[in-house]
């Protein structure tokens, strides 16, 4: 595979998907810088495994170059309101169909500032985890809008930029496939331990899938996942 010259910038939270798009454009970007946000999350421990995930991935061999990380403070979020991400409170599912988890506008302003950065860094692919495949119905997450988001900011920094989201269309499961493919079975086992996706924070025992409280809907996608991308090797 021909290496594209562009330099990208990786919405990184230290999650399971965020540090398999990362992997995914170390093997396809000239530069890659990451970028993440702390925005007052119930699961603040999510910060702590970027650097872990960082440092291990500089351990294998990657086309690309992993540049600097940045680490921006979106306190805002909270003043709109809060949320099952940001207060403790029990993961419900709300009157508008909706669960409770989501944080309306977070991914609209995570690629905005993203794009911010980009443009006085000369980044210009932009790269995120969303998918609705495997998803809590997060409306900031489908395809569409992010296709639209991708022109609006362009013509807003008037400068091409690319929004890409190489998990769009996969499961949990196959997203498990791509780390194997991109990284064998060090990068399984580096995001399987490092990475973190419990809403809860939980991080305690290590399980087959990697940490967490096994119960929330993040949890139980990845184990379901995992279980999947599993059963699915042995019966190849």
């Amino acid at each position: 595979m021909t290496l594209d010259s562009r330099r990208a910038l990786v919405l990184f939270s230290g999650g399971q998907d965020s540090a398999t798009c990362l992997a995914w454009a170390l093997s396809r970007y000239a530069v890659v810088e990451t970028i993440g946000f702390d925005y007052g999350q119930r699961h603040h421990v999510e910060l702590a495994c970027r650097e872990q995930l960082r440092r291990g991935l500089l351990q294998m061999h990657w086309p690309g170059v992993l540049g600097d990380d940045h680490l921006l403070h979106v306190d805002v979020l909270r003043e709109l309101g809060g949320s099952a991400m940001q207060d403790e409170v029990a993961i419900r599912m709300q009157a508008d169909g909706l669960p409770n988890t989501f944080v309306p506008g977070r991914n609209l302003l995570f690629f905005t500032l993203a794009a911010a950065l980009a443009y006085r860094r000369g980044l210009t692919v932009l790269v995120g985890g969303m998918s609705e495949t495997d998803y809590s119905g997060y409306p900031d997450c489908r395809d569409n809008t992010l296709k639209a988001l991708q022109v609006a900011l362009s013509l807003g920094v008037e400068r091409p930029l690319v929004i890409a989201t190489p998990l769009m269309w996969r499961d949990k499961a196959q997203t498990w496939a791509l780390a194997q493919a991109l990284g064998g079975e060090a990068l399984v086992e580096l995001i399987r331990r490092d990475s973190h996706t419990c809403y809860l924070g939980e991080r305690g025992a290590l399980h087959d899938w990697g940490h967490g409280c096994g119960q929330c809907p993040a949890c139980q996608l990845r184990a379901h996942g995992w279980a999947e991308w599993k059963r699915k090797s042995v019966s190849q």
